[in-house]
């Protein structure tokens, strides 16, 4: 994007802001890079020293209608002078409802919903819904999964030592398998056969050894692992995990907190694989960066009593206010343009296929995989090895930071493309330039 002339990046105001927050703020936040915001508006983040910078990390994933869309400022002003909160586990109001029944609706019907501030929480509801329903104690995830960090989701999660490091015990009963990850597949086997070896290591290494699978609460899995350097699994591996899940009356629940909300060019990422989930976990970019959550479970499954589960503050009416919004343009967008879902997928497959084109030109470029607007770069030292280049990963992002453009790491030397769902080719045309000559500059100094 652009800087103002004649000053560095981060600016003198950025350096002061960035001091005091250490004197205050908690040292867990990850923060990667010295960005201290002052205003956004679409795809656009202005800091304090007015430096503009281009946003494809999407406040990681959460702001699918870009910064302060107007049509969702709107709706959060009207909502704010009715009236700000009234606890919707205690009380009714119509903002929580007519959430609920859109969301049934996209989830295929015959749903009811759970509403929360965060993945995490959505996540929790989930491990609880499944125990209470099934009364069996074990769940299953997988390796390089991130659920939250909250104990119970902390439990589920695969992704990094450092997320676990002190806090034990956990949450008992939890079982970790492998993620099917083709680009990097179990030693031995090809990556055409990962999904088959995954779904055979639960039913005949773990079902056999380690835990009967009526003893199996829940499955939780991504449809596309997110902090884990946005895998994308073979086609036919959900379809197949459904199945299995079905054979022992195991409940399937699907995490689509990164990659839900139209992110992948459909509503949600698991209807890239044809199946069907017994709970869902939403959050991030339901209400275009207010705090809101949901779990989302065919109706058979609600049948706990009151007071079993309840949150304060989870289904806020302002934030269902936003919700609802965020929806509409998500799906159906503004006459007569098509809705976001659909830019994302058309945007979405430009970026993919520039990037690819890209990857047969750079050496640190291992892999490109990703569906619509949540794509992964994988960065190596070596095509042949594999070896991550994590420093290099990291030298990237920073750069590409110093040029204008903000972008994430997951994984452990992926870079994530993640723009909000409004990114115009003009904006994407911009990112992929300023990326490369970071790319550029990285593997020509060898850094």
């Amino acid at each position: 994007m652009t800087k103002k002339s004649n000053q560095s990046i981060p600016g003198q105001k950025a350096l002061q802001w960035v001091e005091r927050d250490h004197n205050v703020i908690s040292p867990s936040y990850t923060r990667q890079y010295p960005l201290v915001v002052a205003s956004a508006k679409g795809l656009v983040v202005v800091d304090v020293d007015g430096n503009r910078y281009l946003d494809f990390t999407s406040g990681i994933a959460v702001t699918a209608t870009g910064h302060c869309h107007p049509k969702v400022v709107k709706a959060i002003r009207a909502q704010a002078g009715r009236f700000i909160h009234m606890s919707g586990t205690d009380f009714y109001y119509p903002q929580e409802v007519l959430l609920a029944e859109r969301l049934s609706a996209l989830a295929g019907g015959d749903r009811k919903s759970f509403f929360t501030n965060s993945g995490t929480e959505s996540i929790e509801a989930a491990m609880k819904l499944a125990r209470y329903t099934t009364r069996r104690p074990y769940f299953i995830s997988f390796l390089g999964s991130f659920h939250g960090r909250t104990f119970g989701a902390l439990s589920l999660t695969g992704s990094k030592p450092v997320h676990r490091n002190r806090f034990a015990p956990l949450v008992p009963s939890v079982l970790h398998v492998p993620y099917p990850n083709m680009y990097r597949p179990p030693a031995g086997i090809p990556p055409n056969q990962c999904c088959g070896y995954v779904l055979d290591l639960i039913r005949n290494q773990l079902f056999r050894h380690l835990v009967s699978p009526d003893e199996v609460a829940a499955i939780f899995v991504e449809p596309i692992q997110g902090e884990g350097g946005y895998i994308v699994p073979p086609a036919d591996f959900l379809s197949g995990l459904s199945a299995l899940a079905d054979e022992f009356g195991i409940l399937l629940v699907v995490d689509e907190v990164q990659s839900g909300i139209g992110r992948t060019g459909k509503m949600f990422a698991y209807e890239h694989f044809c199946v069907q989930p017994d709970i869902i976990a939403l959050a991030k970019g339901i209400a275009s960066g207010l705090p809101l959550g949901a779990m989302v479970a065919k109706s058979a499954l609600m049948n706990w009593e009151p007071g079993a589960h309840a949150n304060t503050f989870g289904g806020n009416p302002i934030a269902c206010e936003a919700a609802l919004v965020t929806l509409d343009l998500v799906e159906r967008g503004t006459p007569p343009a098509h809705g976001l879902m659909q830019n994302a997928a058309k945007i979405g497959a430009l970026l993919l296929a520039r990037l690819k084109k890209m990857q047969e030109s750079y050496c640190l470029i291992g892999d490109v995989r990703g569906l619509g607007l949540m794509i992964g770069i994988e960065l190596v030292k070596d095509q042949i090895t594999k070896e991550p280049a994590i420093s290099e990963r990291n030298q990237i992002i920073q750069r590409c930071f110093e040029r204008g453009l903000l972008i994430l790491g997951c994984g452990t030397s992926v870079i994530r493309f993640a723009p909000p769902l409004t990114i115009k080719r003009t904006e994407a045309e911009t990112a992929l330039a300023i990326f490369e000559e970071a790319l550029t500059a990285v593997e020509k100094n060898g850094i």
